[in-house]
């Protein structure tokens, strides 16, 4: 496998804390929805997952339609991230993709994200093909 780029983030102060990057370009403090008077501090874990998802997912839509020939450039993702919570596990994520090509019948664009969830990496990831390694520092 050959690793196109790597992307860093150092987390400090948990839900409630702050998100930078070693180059520079993130400098996000985070909101908490979970603690009163935090909810708007700023983004919290899910809204970034949702984002980021949402922009790798509409990339393999793309170039799910431009296989297909199918116009996709101007589709629209929406990601719905939730953070739930069970009796004896903890925590997990819930997530909804929905997708819109104007245009497009629905049987199309339905085809088209069955293949775009093919060869997203995040779809990938949530199906626990990505390997997670720990790595104390």
């Amino acid at each position: 496998m050959k690793t196109l780029f790597t992307s860093e983030a150092v987390a400090r102060g948990g839900r409630s804390g702050k998100i930078t990057s070693p180059d520079g370009l993130l400098d996000v403090k985070l909101g908490n929805p979970l603690s009163p008077g935090e909810e708007t501090a700023g983004p919290n874990p899910e809204l970034l997952f949702a984002a980021a998802y949402s922009a790798c997912y509409q990339g393999a839509l793309m170039n799910a339609g431009k296989a297909a020939d199918v116009s996709a450039e101007d589709s629209t993702v929406r990601v719905l991230v939730s953070l739930q919570e069970d009796d004896s596990e903890g925590f997990h994520l819930a997530i909804e993709v929905h997708a819109k090509i104007p245009g497009v019948e629905k049987s199309v664009v339905e085809d088209l994200m069955k293949s775009a969830h093919v060869s997203c990496p995040y779809s990938k990831a949530l199906r626990g093909e990505s390997a997670v390694t720990l790595v104390v520092d």
